[in-house]
Parts: C-alpha cells; structure tokens; sequence
C-alpha cells in the first residue's frame, strides 16, 4: 500500500474525526453512554484483529512463521479490547503507551501489501485506528491518566514481550516485532541503521516517546486538576 494513497489519507481521516468525537463523548456524555461506546469500539477491534486471522485460516495461507499473534499489535489489540471492557487503570496505561507510539506509527507508516478493497486493508486499520481512538478516549476524555513511572512500566512490558517474540523468532524464523530485519515498507526504523544496531535505535526512540508520551499526560492533567493526581477511573 502506497503511503498517503487516497486509501491511507481516507483512514488517516477516520483517526482524526474519531479521537475527536470520543474524546468529546467521553467528556460530555453519561456514563452508560461513554460505557457503551467503550464496549462498541471493543467489539470493533476484536472483529479487526480476530478477523483477519480468520481470512488467514480460510484462505490457507496462515503459518506459524508469520501468523502467530506475538506482533506488538497483537499485544495492543488484546490490551485494547481488555481496557475499553474492564477500565482496569493498569490496562488503560498500558494501552495509552502501546497505541500513541506502536498503532499510531503503524496507521502512519503502513505495512501493509494489499489496499482498498482488500479485506486486510479494513482489518488493518480497524485495530490500529480504534486502539489509538481507545486510548485518547480512556485518557483525555475519560480522564484516566497514567499514573507516575508508567512509561517505565510500559516500557518494561515492551521488552518482555520483545523477548518473547525473538525467541520465537528463533524457533520459527519469522520475523515478529521485526527483530529479524526492518519491514519493506518506509518506516522509523529504516533511519536507524542495519541490523542489529536498529533495534537498539528502536528501544531508545521507543522509550523517549514513552517518556514523552507520560510528561504530555501529566501536562493536561495538571492543567485540568490544578496539579491533582485524580482520575476517573471506575472502582
């Protein structure tokens, strides 16, 4: 897929209009609204992320090399689904971190080989698009702010996931979280150098957006709460 195709800037669109209105919703409506809109954007990640290994599996092309759910948006997808139905504040930080970097990147930088109409450009930016709807929703409408040194905590599930996912890298010879070599398509870790020395550009840009991404939050909290810790989270 070419990067900002009609079809890219069509999804780039929906993101917009999307954070926008449930960052608006969560702010203005009732709780049995921003609950049920919670709920409908789990459904619709779910449908995304398990579709599209359902395309795979009936199409026959599924394999363990490529097709194992150990993608760090496999990890986004589950944690988004589990934060949209639980608001478990725990899970909402860990969305907010994963999404502004990882999903947002991916919606930014596609990589993807098929665009519109193929069914994996709809799966695609489905649990890309709604994750990072989720997480601005959760957090700047919804008011659940990551707590202190959540990007560190963040930033620790990342590489345990990451060691994970290389060992079975080595076991299968795929290329999950792309440790094995950048992907074809134009993306940040093209600028960071061949193989290994890219991967550990990436978990340092990683952590510095991470970081970024926790002072942009205490920012707004602050500027909301006057410097309280507050947040909405249900009990």
């Amino acid at each position: 897929m070419r990067q900002f195709s009609d079809p890219h800037l069509a999804a780039l669109a929906v993101l917009v209009v999307a954070i926008a209105t449930s960052v608006w919703v969560a702010r203005t409506a009732r709780t049995p609204v921003v609950a049920a809109v919670a709920r409908a954007l789990a459904v619709l990640i779910a449908a995304g992320w398990a579709g599209e290994y359902i395309v795979d599996l009936v199409n026959g092309t599924w394999t363990a090399k490529y097709d194992l759910p150990l993608q760090l948006t496999d990890a986004v997808s589950l944690t988004a689904i589990l934060a949209l139905w639980t608001r478990r504040q725990v899970l909402v930080e860990l969305l907010y971190f994963w999404a502004l970097t990882a999903s947002l990147q991916a919606t930014l930088t596609p990589d993807l080989a098929q665009s519109f109409p193929s069914i994996y450009y709809f799966t695609y930016f489905d649990y890309h698009v709604w994750a990072v709807v989720a997480a601005c929703m959760l957090v700047f409408g919804c008011g659940q702010y990551p707590r202190p040194r959540s990007a560190w905590r963040a930033f620790a599930a990342t590489l345990v996931f990451a060691a994970i996912s290389g060992s079975a890298d080595l076991v299968t010879g795929g290329n999950y979280m792309y440790l094995r070599t950048r992907p074809e398509h134009g993306s940040l870790l093209s600028l960071l150098g061949p193989w290994p020395w890219y991967i550990l550009g990436a978990a340092l840009v990683g952590l510095v957006m991470l970081l970024a991404l926790q002072w942009i939050a205490d920012s707004v909290r602050r500027s909301e709460f006057g410097g309280s810790r507050r947040n909405v989270a249900p009990s």
